[in-house]
Formats: C-alpha cells, structure tokens, sequence
C-alpha cells in the first residue's frame, strides 16, 4: 500500500492509540472501560473543541467470576467465559463432546442426533471474510439442536479466544472460549465427557455513548463512528483502538478546515460487543427527522492492521462513487464489498435505512494481524504506524467529500447484494 502523500499531518495518532490501550481491554462495565470513557471525553473535547454530549443507554450487565474445565483424568483447563453467557450449577455441567469442526450449518445437520444434551465444540474463524459464519450463528444452532454447552476453539497455540454469545436475555447455554491445543486434545477424545464450570453475575447497568458535534451549513450529518469497548483478553488495539484513534485525528483535521455544507458528528459507541447495543440505541433514539438528517455513517472498525482497506458498503451502492473518488484522492487502495454484514455499528444506521459502511482491514487476508481479534494477541504491537495513517488518509477524504458531495438521494438508494 502506498504512503499517504499526507502521511505527517495527525500528530496526536501514535499518541491516542497508546493512551486508549493503556486503558486496557475495556469490556463495558469494568473500570478499564470506565477509564476510557472519561478519556475519550478528554481526547474527543481537543479533537472537535466541542464538549461531549453522552447519552446513558441501559445495557444487561454482566460479569465472568470464574471457569474451568475438568477433563475426564481430571486435569484443569482454563477456558473464557463468552459474553453475556450463563452460568452453569456450582457443581458444573458434565457432558459429552461433540466437535463439529468448523460447525457450519451442515456441520450441525450431519450431526444432529449427537448434539442434544452434549457440548458442542466448534472453530473460531477469520472475523472477515466473504464467507465467514459469526459464533453467534453457532451458538444459536447449538441451542436449537438440544446442546447442554458450546465451546469456540481459538485459532492459535497457547490463546484462549473470546467474543459475544450473542444472548441478550433469558435462556441459554454455558459458553466459553478455548485455546487450540485443548481443541485438539477434546478432539481425539469425541464423546468423552468434560466437566464446565462458569460462575457469572447479571445485574441492571448503564453505559454511555459519547458526541462530539461539528456543525456544517445545513443541518444534515455525517456520523464519524467508532467502538469504545472491547474485551478482557489483552488491549483490544486493533479492535478497535485503532478505530478511536484514526476517528479522533480525522476530526481533528476536519475541524481545522473550513465548515463544509454538512457537519460531522463524532461518535463513540459502546456495548459494541454486546451485539451493537450502543448504537443500536442510539438509532432508535432518533426522531424521524433527525434520521433523515443523517447522510452517512462512516464506521471504523478495525484499522491499520493490514495491508488491505476494504468498506463493507452495507448494499448501498450509491456510496461507492464517494469511496473511489476519496481512494484516488488519497493514494490509498479500497477494496468494496457490498453485502450487509452485521459485524459492527454500521449495521444498525444500514436497517434504519441510513447509507452507512466500515472500513476494516484485512479482509479476506488471512495472513493479516486480524487473524488475531478475540485472543490474547489483540495488542498494539501488531498495529503498523504507516498503514494506520494511511486508514486516516483515506477516512479524511471521504469525511471531506461526504461534507460537500450533494449525493443524498443517490446514497440512499439500496440495492440488495445477489
């Protein structure tokens, strides 16, 4: 990938993804994500000169206490509960294996009569990719099936993985992640039985979403978006450090320019983990009007950590015009894909019929450090300075560009990817 020819001009990058990783993993609800919070509220007021607006959003709180595994010789494994999991009894939960392998679809009806009352164990994949089946899809087909339990394998040696069960409330089955090499030794013994253990506690929480407005000429906006939170196994740098910190310099230089003909609105989401509540609240909290003012959601999510740019364009070809012209603007290569993903933020403003797209790295790559999310390799070592300027190159212009572009009603225009 090209340098970007204004590979100097954000010289608070570097710094504010350092200081956002020092917070830790930030997994809402705990101080990490409290501490970055009250940063971000600091980092966004010198990066707009606007004073942050919040807006609290109720969110089912949850804490892991402890978890294990117990093989049947009896030795002990550690293993990561998943978000928003349920507990098992004090005594545990014994039970069979049954791997599943990748635990596609398929995977799951060839196996059918095996799963109901016994643990599934499935694979991890690359978060993205044309082809990927998220966890939440596989632990919704082991509840379907009749599983007692459902384990996630990591993708690398000596890592456990972690992620989202996808539960939001009420029933479900104890989750937790797994490193490989557990995997693989349960997978030589398929059908012998395991003993989980999870201790969690649940309680009513509050969150909070934070915005920082630039107003333009007209009252229509361009929503510059990125998650706060995280996960628990290392610094989520790369998810999504490296998406508030590209966010907040391209802010930076746009509110160093003159005011174009729409505004840009900063905003940092939380509970992005939690199945996209934050902002899922906070689309929903919008007056009709105030939705029609929104032009466009530009997400990032998961940046500088690969050789490859791509926007996921959420089936709103309409936009794709602005994507080229600001990659040939900035030097740097964009790749597109157009069918909706339901992977980040973006999501939520593409079902109310907002245009909104993320830009990522690495997809479809899997040499590129994104192989990593969700383990305890999410660390800023595997974040590169040039490639995350070069994020920041390409999100300025077509920052700029949406703000003057007359394009609203070619944006809107959704068309369903075949």
């Amino acid at each position: 990938m090209p340098m970007p020819q204004n590979s100097s001009a954000f010289p608070h990058l570097s710094d504010d993804l350092q200081a956002i990783c020092d917070t830790g993993g930030r997994l809402t609800g705990t101080a990490s994500e409290t501490e970055a919070v009250a940063l971000l509220k600091t980092l966004g007021r010198r990066a707009t000169g606007a004073d942050p607006v919040i807006q609290s959003f109720p969110y089912g709180g949850w804490k892991a206490l402890a978890a294990s595994l117990e093989l049947a010789d009896g030795s002990l494994h550690a293993c990561h509960p998943l978000v928003r999991t349920v507990p098992t009894s004090s005594v545990g939960l014994t039970a069979e294996i049954v791997d599943l392998g990748r635990g596609t679809e398929e995977d799951f009806a060839a196996r059918a009569g095996r799963i109901a009352g016994r643990i599934v164990l499935v694979r991890h994949e690359l978060m993205f990719s044309a082809d990927t089946i998220h966890r939440r899809l596989k632990y919704g087909w082991a509840k379907e099936y009749g599983a007692a339990g459902f384990l996630i394998a990591s993708p690398l040696q000596d890592s456990l993985v972690t992620g989202s069960s996808g539960r939001t409330e009420g029933a479900g089955i104890p989750a937790a992640g797994i490193s490989l090499e557990l995997a693989e030794r349960l997978s030589a013994r398929d059908g012998e039985p395991v003993r989980l253990r999870i201790a969690t506690e649940e309680t009513e929480a509050e969150a909070e979403n934070l915005f920082f407005d630039m107003p333009g000429n007209i009252d229509e906006w361009i929503v510059l978006s990125a998650h706060i939170d995280g996960h628990d196994l290392a610094e989520s740098a790369m998810d999504n450090a490296t998406g508030l910190a590209v966010a907040l310099s391209v802010a930076e230089r746009v509110r160093g320019t003159k005011g174009g003909r729409r505004g840009v609105r900063l905003a940092f989401f939380n509970a992005e983990e939690w199945a996209l509540t934050g902002s899922r609240h906070y689309v929903a909290s919008l007056a009709p009007q105030e939705r029609d003012a929104i032009a466009l959601n530009v997400n990032l999510d998961t940046v500088g950590c690969g050789e490859h740019l791509t926007a996921l364009t959420s089936e709103f070809p309409g936009i794709e015009p602005l994507l080229a012209e600001a990659s040939r603007a900035s030097g740097v290569p964009l790749g597109i894909h157009r069918p909706l993903q339901r992977n980040s933020d973006h999501a939520n403003f593409a079902d109310a019929g907002i245009p909104a797209f993320r830009l990522v790295s690495g997809f479809d790559d899997r040499d590129a450090p994104t192989r990593l999310l969700l383990t305890q390799q999410d660390v800023r070592a595997h974040v590169d300075d040039e490639l995350l300027e070069a994020a920041a190159s390409l999100a300025l212009e077509i920052v700029r560009l949406a703000c003057t572009e007359p394009g609203l009603n070619a944006w809107r225009t959704r068309q369903q990817a075949a």
